[in-house]
């Protein structure tokens, strides 16, 4: 049933097919890994190095970051990042449906535009403000403005990486 209704509604033009969603949320996910990936490296350069993976690692096993291995803080950081691209994928979608047409190398610029704000923006915020305060009194008292200062360089190097390799896994998939 939900497959007919599917093919009723692509073939009016109103919106992409199952398929090509399905497609899309695949691609957001992919995206979102290989941002996080890129995302490692300036992680690894700052001082703070990759805190952040282990704190959020920390406070979903509800122990200290002191206490996670690397391997668990790789985890959460990488799922965060399909995450991330499936977020991505949404508020593409989404504003892609409302707002008019303007493609540009097979994408449209201002569902981009607001989807890679979207997430950059989220992926901070979501870090910054509920995960940093429960990974423990002293780790957020003491490192709280380092370790915010580096999220926001690695957020945005995430974003960047959504502005440039978005469009090009997207580019032919309608």
């Amino acid at each position: 049933m939900l497959e007919h209704m599917s093919a009723v509604i692509a073939a009016l033009g109103v919106v992409p097919s199952l398929g090509a969603l399905a497609g899309r949320l695949a691609l957001g996910a992919v995206v979102g890994v290989a941002a996080a990936i890129v995302m490692d490296i300036p992680m690894w350069r700052q001082d703070e190095g990759f805190t952040p993976a282990y704190i959020a690692a920390s406070v979903l096993r509800r122990t200290q970051p002191d206490e996670i291995g690397f391997l668990d803080a790789n985890v959460v950081h990488h799922v965060a990042g399909a995450l991330s691209g499936l977020l991505y994928a949404l508020v593409y979608l989404a504003t892609d449906f409302v707002l008019p047409d303007l493609p540009l190398v097979g994408i449209d610029v201002p569902s981009h535009l607001i989807a890679t704000g979207a997430v950059v923006a989220s992926i901070y915020f979501l870090f910054s403000h509920f995960v940093l305060p429960r990974a423990g009194r002293r780790i957020y008292e003491e490192r709280a403005t380092a370790v915010r200062g580096q999220w926001l360089r690695s957020s945005l190097v995430f974003g960047a990486t959504l502005l440039i390799l978005a469009p090009a896994l997207f580019t032919g998939l309608s």
